[in-house]
C-alpha cells in the first residue's frame, strides 16, 4: 500500500486543528460578550496565568487574548508565571500575535536571599499615573520563613518597602506568582504569620491591588486592598468545567473594573474597585 507523504499528513493536521479552533471560537452564544464591555474613558491592560498548555488551548487563549487587546487598545499585558522571561506562553504571543507584541511585564520565582522587585510607572490618559510593582514572592517566602523562625524578621520586607515608598501614582498594583489568600484551614497560622506583615505595608503604602496566580479563591478583599487571582489553566464554576481564561483590566481616574475573561470571549464576573475606598462590588455575568 503506497504511503501518503508526509506533507500531506501534516497539513491535514493542520487543517483539522484550524476548524476546530474556529468552531470553539464561534459556536454558542456568551451571556457577556467582552467586546460590549468596552468604555471609552478606560485604559486598559490584560493579565494572564502563563504556563504550559496544549497546543490547541494555547492557540484559542492567545487568539481571544489578541481579539480583545486589539479591540480594547490594551496597552501591556502582566503574566503571573513563575517561569518570568522564559514562560512559553509569552514567548509564544510575542512571536505570534501580532497585537500581543506590546510591553510584557513577568514574575517570577526564585530562592534568592534578597527579595527584589520592579517598579513601572504607566502614565493614564487623564494624567493620572497606575503604578505596578512586580514581587519575587519565591525568595519572599524563603526569605521571611528562615527568619521568623529565628525570630529577626524586622528588616525582611525592606526592599519592598522602600519600592513602595517611591511610588507616588493614583493607583498601585503590586504582582507577584503566590497567591496571598490562604483557605486551608492547616495553614491558617502560616499565611497570618507570613501574610499579615505584607498586607500592613500594603495598607501603609496605599496599595490598590495584589494580582497572583490563581489560589483557592478568584477575589477576596481585606480593608481597602482587593487581592485578585488570575484563572487557573482549566477552572470550575457552578458544577461545570469552564475552559480556560485571564483578566482584562480597565483603569478610569475613580475605579478599576477587572473581568474575568474565558478563552471564547465569555465575561463569566467582573470586579469593582472604587479609589482608596474599598472594593464596591463583585457581579457574576
Amino acid at each position: 500500500m503506497e504511503r501518503k507523504p508526509i506533507w500531506i499528513c501534516t497539513l491535514a493536521t493542520q487543517v483539522c486543528l484550524f476548524f476546530a479552533l474556529y468552531i470553539a471560537l464561534n459556536l454558542g452564544h456568551p451571556q457577556t460578550s467582552i467586546y460590549r464591555a468596552k468604555n471609552s474613558n478606560e485604559f486598559y491592560f490584560i493579565s494572564v496565568s502563563g504556563g504550559f498548555r496544549p497546543l490547541l488551548q494555547q492557540t484559542l487563549l492567545l487568539k481571544t487574548m489578541e481579539n480583545v487587546a486589539k479591540s480594547h487598545k490594551a496597552k501591556f499585558v502582566i503574566n503571573t508565571s513563575e517561569l518570568g522571561e522564559d514562560d512559553p506562553l509569552k514567548q509564544n504571543a510575542t512571536r505570534f500575535f501580532p497585537s500581543l507584541r506590546v510591553p510584557w511585564y513577568s514574575t517570577r520565582v526564585s530562592e534568592e536571599k534578597e527579595i527584589n522587585c520592579f517598579q513601572e510607572k504607566i502614565k493614564l490618559p487623564h494624567g493620572e499615573t497606575l503604578e505596578i510593582v512586580g514581587l519575587d514572592t519565591g525568595s519572599l517566602q524563603e526569605t521571611m520563613l528562615t527568619r521568623l523562625s529565628n525570630g529577626t524578621c524586622d528588616n525582611c520586607l525592606s526592599s519592598l518597602t522602600k519600592t513602595l515608598e517611591a511610588t507616588d501614582g493614583q493607583w498601585c498594583m503590586v504582582v507577584g506568582f503566590h497567591p496571598m489568600v490562604v483557605c486551608e484551614a492547616n495553614e491558617e497560622m502560616k499565611a497570618k504569620e507570613i501574610y499579615e506583615p505584607l498586607h500592613h505595608i500594603f495598607m501603609k503604602h496605599g496599595v490598590n491591588v495584589y494580582l497572583s496566580k490563581h489560589g483557592c479563591t478568584k477575589f477576596a478583599h481585606q480593608d481597602s486592598i482587593a487581592y485578585i487571582e488570575n484563572p487557573d489553566l482549566v477552572e470550575y464554576l457552578d458544577g461545570r468545567e469552564m475552559v480556560d481564561g485571564f483578566l482584562l483590566h480597565g483603569v478610569s481616574p475613580i475605579e478599576i473594573v477587572t473581568y474575568f475573561v474565558t478563552s471564547a470571549g465569555e465575561v463569566v464576573h467582573r470586579t469593582l474597585i472604587r479609589q482608596r475606598v474599598t472594593v464596591c462590588c463583585h457581579q457574576s455575568a
